[in-house]
């Protein structure tokens, strides 16, 4: 198990940020089928999620939310 300290995380520019980038990643990785991912990465998705961050192999952007009108 790889262990991520908050100061690697934190290369996004805010550690919760960080962490929200690398859970909404590991969700679209359990959404594909499994026999699109190679069999020789056994690793958690979490962990393969944070892994990919730290590499820079993730691009997102903030998206601003909208609020209701009542």
């Amino acid at each position: 198990m790889r262990v991520f300290t908050p100061d690697e995380v934190e290369r996004t520019g805010s550690k919760y940020l960080g962490i929200l980038v690398a859970a909404k990643y590991a969700r679209e990785l359990n959404a594909l089928p499994r026999d699109t991912m190679p069999l020789a990465v056994q690793k958690k998705l979490t962990t393969r999620a944070l892994e990919a961050l730290l590499r820079d192999e993730l691009d997102f952007t903030l998206v601003k939310r909208r609020r209701k009108v009542a």
